[in-house]
């Protein structure tokens, strides 16, 4: 079972809505997808608003795990017309104070 704070980012990342998916970071968050990391709300805010827009999809959350105390995996299955057109992407959580201070994806 996910935390309150990664099920309603995930719900506001999957539709797409950056101010309410904003509200879950700390100040001093960082973002890696693709290879980059993005640093501070600014940087998180540029990379939620453009993050794959070029490509229409489906996400599908197919497994949950928590690593420890502030680690958690969301495991998603996505469908669409990106390059391969399916990925089975996990979203590594990290947490302090109710709020994300890391996020990994790969």
């Amino acid at each position: 079972m996910l935390p309150d704070t990664i099920t309603q980012y995930l719900k506001s990342h999957v539709a797409r809505d950056v101010d309410t998916a904003m509200q879950w970071y700390a100040a001093d968050a960082n973002v890696t997808d693709e290879g980059k990391t993005y640093h501070g709300r600014e940087e998180i805010r540029a990379w939620l608003s453009t993050a794959a827009s070029e490509y229409t999809y489906t996400t599908e959350l197919t497994a949950t795990r928590q690593v420890d105390d502030h680690t958690y995996v969301a495991t998603h299955h996505l469908e669409g017309n990106f390059p391969g057109g399916t990925a089975n992407l996990d979203f590594t959580f990290t947490l302090e104070n109710d709020l994300i201070t890391k996020l990994v994806i790969g």
